[in-house]
C-alpha cells in the first residue's frame, strides 16, 4: 500500500502538494492553540485521506483524437515527444520475449509473471512491487479506448514487441477501432535501407515522427488479420516456455539457455584480447552479447543467464552479484 501512497503524491501537482500540506500544518496549529477535539481532526484527515485514494483510482479523461500503444518506457517517451500533445500514448514497461506469458491476460497469470521476475531478474525494487498495477493500467487505459478513436500499435521484427502486438489485439478483440500496425522494419526498409533496428527503443522521436508521418494514413489492419494475430495470442499464453525470438515472422519459444553458448563465445573473445584470461567486469561481457545479438532480450536476461553459468562452474566470480557493476567474470581455465 505505501507504494501505492507514494505513486499518488508523486502525481500531485505542486500546487495540490502545498495546499494539502498547509491544511495539516494547520490543523496541527488548531491542536496547540484550541481545545479542538483531536479526534475530529483525525477523523478530518481520514475522510480526505479516503477521497484522495477515491480520485487516484477514477480514470482520467484527458481529450485526445488518436491512441499509440507501444512496448517500453524509452520508445513511450520519444513517442510522447514526438506526436502532438492531442495524441494519447499507452506504454507497457515490460520485455514480452523473456519470463512466462501463460494466461499472462489474466489475474493469475499476472502473478506468476510478476514472481518469476522476482526471483530471476535483477530488477529495481520499486518496479517489482508496483509491476501488477502499472500493468493492470495499460489493460485498463486500453478496453477504456473509445471506438470511434483510432488506435496505433508500434512494433518490430522481434518477439519482445510481436508478443505485444498479440496481446492487445486480443484484448480489442471485441472492438470496432481502426487498427494499424507500425512496423519500424518495414518503414526502415522503404526509408533508411542502410540500417536495420532490433527494436523501436533505439529509435529518437525525429525517427518516429518520421514514420509516423509516412505511414499513418495507411489501411487498418482487416478483422480476419486482426482475429489471426489474437488467436496467435491464445496459443502463446498457453505455453510455459521463458523465452522467446523471433524466427521466420514467428514468435518461437526455446529453452532457457538458449543464449548460453553465444554468452561463452564472446567471453572466449574478450579473452582474446587479454595477455592471459583476467577477470572482467560483467557489464562489459554483458555489452558485448547485447551489441551482437540478432534478437531483442534485454540485458537482464542475459544478465541472469552469466549468473546461471557462474552456479554451473562456467565462470569465475570476483564480487557480488547484485547487480552488474559489482562483480566481475572469467571463464574457467579449462571451459
Amino acid at each position: 500500500m505505501i507504494h501505492k501512497i507514494k505513486k499518488i503524491v508523486e502525481q500531485l501537482s505542486e500546487q495540490e502538494a502545498k495546499s494539502l500540506l498547509l491544511q495539516h500544518f494547520l490543523r496541527l496549529q488548531m491542536l496547540e492553540e484550541t481545545n479542538y477535539p483531536e479526534s475530529e481532526i483525525l477523523a478530518s484527515m481520514k475522510k480526505e485521506y479516503q477521497a484522495l485514494l477515491k480520485h487516484a483510482s477514477e480514470p482520467k479523461y484527458d481529450p485526445y483524437h488518436t491512441v499509440h500503444i507501444v512496448f517500453g518506457d524509452s520508445p513511450a517517451g520519444s513517442l510522447r515527444i514526438a506526436l502532438p500533445k492531442d495524441e494519447k500514448v499507452i506504454r507497457f514497461s515490460d520485455q514480452f520475449s523473456i519470463g512466462p506469458v501463460h494466461q499472462l491476460h489474466t489475474e493469475k497469470g499476472l502473478e506468476q509473471r510478476k514472481k518469476w521476475l522476482f526471483l530471476h531478474i535483477n530488477l529495481d525494487e520499486e518496479f517489482i512491487d508496483t509491476y501488477i498495477d502499472e500493468f493492470q493500467q495499460a489493460l485498463t487505459e486500453i478496453r477504456n479506448i473509445p471506438e470511434h478513436i483510432p488506435i496505433y500499435i508500434w512494433t518490430a521484427n522481434n518477439a519482445h514487441e510481436q508478443a505485444g502486438v498479440r496481446l492487445v489485439l486480443h484484448i480489442l478483440k471485441e472492438k470496432k477501432n481502426d487498427i494499424r500496425l507500425l512496423n519500424i522494419n518495414i518503414a526502415f526498409k522503404n526509408l533508411w535501407p542502410s540500417i536495420i533496428p532490433i527494436h523501436t527503443g533505439e529509435l529518437g522521436n525525429e525517427k518516429l515522427k518520421t514514420i509516423y508521418n509516412t505511414y499513418k494514413i495507411e489501411q487498418p489492419l482487416t478483422e480476419q488479420l486482426r482475429n489471426k494475430l489474437a488467436d496467435e495470442w491464445e496459443k502463446l499464453a498457453e505455453t510455459t516456455d521463458v523465452l522467446r525470438i523471433w524466427e521466420n515472422e514467428q514468435i518461437r519459444s526455446v529453452p532457457d539457455s538458449y543464449f548460453d553458448s553465444f554468452i561463452i563465445e564472446k567471453a572466449r573473445y574478450l579473452h582474446d584480447g587479454q595477455t592471459q584470461p583476467e577477470f572482467m567486469k560483467s557489464a562489459r561481457l554483458i555489452g558485448e552479447v547485447i551489441g551482437n545479438l540478432d534478437e531483442y532480450t534485454g540485458d537482464q536476461f542475459i544478465e541472469y543467464r552469466l549468473r546461471q553459468l557462474i552456479l554451473q562452474g562456467v565462470f569465475e566470480i570476483e564480487g557480488v552479484p547484485k547487480a552488474m557493476r559489482f562483480y566481475s567474470v572469467r571463464l574457467q581455465k579449462h571451459k
